[in-house]
């Protein structure tokens, strides 16, 4: 396995100060934030550390070039929309061809971003959606030879999402029904353990049942605060009871979960995926928080 940073909490970063602050804190590879220019919509979107629609060859041997400057790797290219919003969706498949393509490009062959889903609508109405949406970006990856990692976030943490959320790939139960209905190869899971933690789901026996599906997986603590649960029970806002944290500063047993790949053979990318706002207060309290994650980390992954 190779331990390796989400760039997208280094915003303020260009892609050579990112590289630069990711080399220095020891990792070995980075999976690329790739958004849209403009505004975020939400915290940790809207980075865009290579621009995915700028596909001169002599861009293309710049970012290369870069990563080697750097002695780091390109884990993969991330852009977490919602591919299944009636407003916002087609705008956000489109950019995902770019991101497919430039992944192809740069000789990366992996994309890591979200289902989707219509939070207005069932499991059964939004499976349907995913039926119509996703196989032509499917076939597209596949004829350039890349390969597609769904995160599990259910995007589900406020009234803003409520009451469905916005990414349908949220359990084994609902990765089993993506899967029968896309039966692609190419599409498989970034497995983030984080977010089984606050859905009351075991975190480590999927790691079994879908060993041939997990690609790419994420590094994100949450620490649930049962006294908060207590109060607005699982129907509550998730983020009225729980809050992501740094690797080791919240739930989920890094030992265990790193032990439960190695018994499957992952060997692919572990990324570091930095969403805890006591650490936000600065740009070296961001800096910190990298290093801090990677020496945690480094005692599971080098």
């Amino acid at each position: 396995m190779k331990l390796g940073l989400v760039s997208a909490i280094l915003e303020g970063w260009d892609l050579e100060g990112m590289l630069k602050e990711a080399s220095a804190a020891g990792y070995s590879c980075v999976e690329v934030a790739c958004w849209p220019a403009g505004k975020a919509e939400r915290r940790y979107a809207g980075v865009s550390h290579i621009d995915v629609c700028n596909t001169a060859p002599e861009y293309i041997a710049q970012v290369k070039g870069m990563f080697e400057k750097y002695g780091l790797t390109i884990s993969s290219l991330a852009f977490y929309p919602n591919p299944l919003d009636p407003e916002k969706g087609p705008a956000a498949v489109e950019h995902l061809y770019h991101v497919i393509e430039m992944s192809a490009l740069l000789g990366v062959n992996m994309v890591t971003t979200f289902i989707g889903r219509d939070q207005s609508k069932t499991v059964e109405e939004n499976l349907e959606l995913v039926k119509k949406v996703w196989p032509p970006i499917l076939d597209c990856a596949k004829e350039k030879g890349v390969k597609v990692a769904i995160e599990n976030c259910p995007m589900l943490f406020g009234p803003d999402q409520w009451p469905g959320g916005q990414n349908l790939f949220t359990s084994p139960a609902n990765w089993q029904k993506v899967f029968d209905a896309l039966p692609y190869d190419n599409l498989g899971i970034n497995y983030d353990p984080s977010h089984f933690i606050w859905q009351m789901i075991d975190y480590i026996k999927p790691i079994e049942q879908f060993k041939d599906r997990i690609f790419h997986v994420h590094v994100k603590d949450i620490k649930l605060y049962r006294d908060k649960l207590d109060q607005v029970g699982i129907m509550g806002y998730p983020l009225d009871f729980m809050s992501p944290k740094l690797p080791g500063l919240g739930d989920v047993d890094w030992g265990k979960y790193i032990s439960a790949l190695t018994d499957i053979g992952y060997n692919g990318p572990v990324c570091v995926e930095v969403e805890d706002k006591a650490f936000e207060g600065s740009r070296e309290r961001i800096v910190e928080s990298i290093v801090l994650s990677r020496k945690y980390m480094e005692q599971f992954v080098i």
